[in-house]
């Protein structure tokens, strides 16, 4: 059985292994296969950066010349020294020129792979099975996916282009240490920097665990606030505001707590490291004074020296930040790439074809399916859906009426049995292919947060304006959204809460027409419009799909009375089956249902329009 999805996305207990896992899984992005450009300018970048070190490196030796040349007394050649200062006033030019055309050049290496990071994961999302997006929490998924993205930029600004060119730039002024004084001065600097170091990972590592706590109390609270912003009018029909400020406010105060551990125990960390910093300078800079005190160096090497101490430590006081950040954009990121390792539940077979549809005749062939092993839903269920006829499911609520429609679009793959569209079993044709197919206009719509048109539209994104109004008029929406003052371009809102529930069906169902599919599944198509408008579109639907293969999944049985053949189901079976006249001469579960659904309807009557 497939992976089921991460119960958590935001903890993370890996160890350095994991670390290294993550940098190798971003390294592809930086130096992309078939794209010379991008390799090329991570050359450059990287050219240009090693000639900025190098600069940087230098710039303390001249002024170590300038200074002795001065120190010799008052007779120095002044010709000499403006060349000195020349070249040093280049060199630091130099040290700027070339870091700038280094972030130059590596810009659109660093923002291609953010996009390709983050497009190539927004991709998978929508290639997992239902059955991960229902248990998904959204909220906390788009955060995952926002931090990662921010720590891959983190991570290579900083790791690429500071950490690793200034742990190079150390070994090489230990070097230059070592060769022009002796190895004492090397080993306080390298001792006094791995210290540090080793300093900075434990307490950072122990410091984590506050972090993480942070982005778990962090992720729900943003989930919670999301689903209760969603659910507004739930809210505020059981008046539950107060409960919802209340599990808000409990993840909040859990942040709170964890963020307030976190910010005091960098106290200890920042007093730790300027005490290493402190000893490491002052051993140092002793050992110059005594080396010029016995006539071994000049004044102008205790500046250099001096020099090259402040110039690297200024740095590592900001590679305690740096570390810590660095730490959390791995685990950041390994939150994203985690999604990634999501198995797909429902995949193309590897010789999949694409569907052809030439009747579009529905057959579903002894199909037993449930969405657990101890809840199952359709018990060997058979029919046909012929070419160009409409065929109806009915039955009560849980009898397994809109599974078929999931599994007709391979949303599940079915247990035993099969499901054949002309023949061809949709498990060896690609789910595109099936999908392109097939048009549903679902009992509950949820429409973009764009513009009528737009959500019209996305039926057939290539369809023209007239094509889309006339989809809208098949619909009967056309004269509403004519009347409104914006037209086509009226916004609906999120999830299309600013219209109707019949006018976001009527939507749905324009943009199912536009999408002109070789089968129809209406899954309660009508449901949520009044009688005269369900009336009209039901009309339309019938104008529409004569001579299309067409699946209707009804409550209303009024609603089905056409269609040529009418399948109850009741506990995922087929209990009977028939034409609308034969069903109720049978007498049998239908006609109950008919009976009791025409009793509903005089008693809604009798009610007065005023009550």
């Amino acid at each position: 059985m497939p992976r089921r999805p991460t119960a958590n996305l935001t903890e993370s207990d890996a160890p350095a292994t994991a670390d290294i896992q993550t940098v190798k899984t971003l390294l592809p992005y930086l130096w992309p296969k078939g794209q010379f450009e991008m390799r090329a300018r991570v050359v450059i970048a990287l050219l240009c950066l090693a000639l900025a070190k190098g600069a940087s490196v230098y710039v303390p030796i001249l002024y170590k010349d300038a200074v002795d040349l001065i120190s010799g007394g008052d007779k120095f050649d002044f010709t000499v020294l403006i060349w000195i200062i020349v070249a040093y006033g280049l060199t630091r030019l130099g040290q700027q020129a070339f870091a700038q055309l280094r972030e130059f050049f590596f810009a659109r290496v660093a923002q291609r792979a953010i996009r390709m990071a983050a497009l190539k994961t927004f991709r998978h999302l929508h290639q997992l099975s239902l059955r991960f997006h229902l248990d998904r929490q959204t909220g906390g998924i788009s955060r995952v996916i926002e931090r990662g993205t921010k720590a891959i930029e983190f991570l290579l600004n900083f790791m690429l282009f500071n950490i690793l060119p200034t742990l190079f730039e150390i070994l090489l002024v230990c070097g230059i240490l070592w060769a022009m004084f002796d190895y004492r001065y090397a080993v306080v600097t390298f001792g006094t920097i791995g210290s540090y170091i080793l300093f900075t990972t434990l307490i950072t590592e122990w410091r984590l665990k506050f972090r993480r706590k942070m982005n778990s109390m962090d992720n729900r609270a943003t989930t919670r606030a999301i689903d209760s912003l969603l659910n507004y009018e739930t809210v505020k029909y059981f008046g539950n505001e107060r409960h919802e400020e209340e599990r808000f406010d409990q993840s909040m105060r859990s942040y709170e707590d964890a963020a307030v551990q976190s910010r005091t125990s960098l106290s200890l960390v920042n007093v730790g490291q300027g005490g290493i910093i402190a000893a490491g300078l002052t051993l140092v800079m002793i050992l110059a004074g005594g080396d010029i005190a016995a006539g071994r160096a000049t004044v102008g090497d205790f500046v250099m020296v001096n020099t090259y101490l402040i110039q690297l430590y200024l740095p590592l006081n900001f590679l305690g930040f740096v570390y810590r950040e660095i730490k959390q954009s791995l685990t950041d990121m390994e939150q994203m790439f985690r999604l990634l390792d999501e198995e797909r539940e429902i995949e193309d077979a590897p010789d999949a074809k694409e569907l052809v549809v030439d009747q579009g005749q529905v057959r579903f062939e002894d199909v037993k399916f449930g969405y657990s092993a101890a809840r199952p839903i359709l018990k060997g269920i058979s029919f046909e859906v012929p070419a160009g006829k409409t065929v109806a499911l009915v039955g009560p609520s849980g009898a397994g009426k809109s599974t078929i429609s999931r599994l007709l679009f391979r949303f599940y793959d079915i247990d035993d049995g099969a499901i054949l569209i002309d023949g061809q079993d949709i498990r060896t044709v690609t789910q595109d292919s099936l999908r392109r197919a097939i048009g549903i206009v679902p009992q509950d719509t949820v429409l973009f947060n764009d513009t009528i048109f737009y959500n019209i539209a996305y039926g057939r994104p290539s369809a023209s304006r007239e094509e889309v109004e006339e989809a809208a008029r098949l619909a009967s929406i056309h004269d509403f959204v004519t009347s409104l003052p914006d037209g086509y371009e009226t916004t609906v809102g999120e999830r299309g809460l600013k219209l109707s529930g019949g006018e976001k069906q009527r939507v749905a169902i324009a943009r199912t027409l536009l999408k002109r599919p070789k089968i129809f599944l209406f899954d309660e198509a009508t449901s949520a419009l009044d009688s005269q408008t369900e009336k009209a579109i039901q009309s339309s639907l019938s104008e529409v799909s004569q001579n299309y293969t067409t699946l209707v999944i009804a409550h209303r049985l009024s609603t089905v009375i056409d269609a040529h053949e009418i399948i109850v189901l009741r506990d995922g079976e087929i209990a009977e089956r028939g034409s609308h006249a034969d069903l109720l001469a049978s007498g049998g579960v239908y006609a109950a249902m008919w009976r009791e659904q025409m009793r509903e309807q005089r008693d809604h009557d009798k009610v007065p329009a005023s009550a």
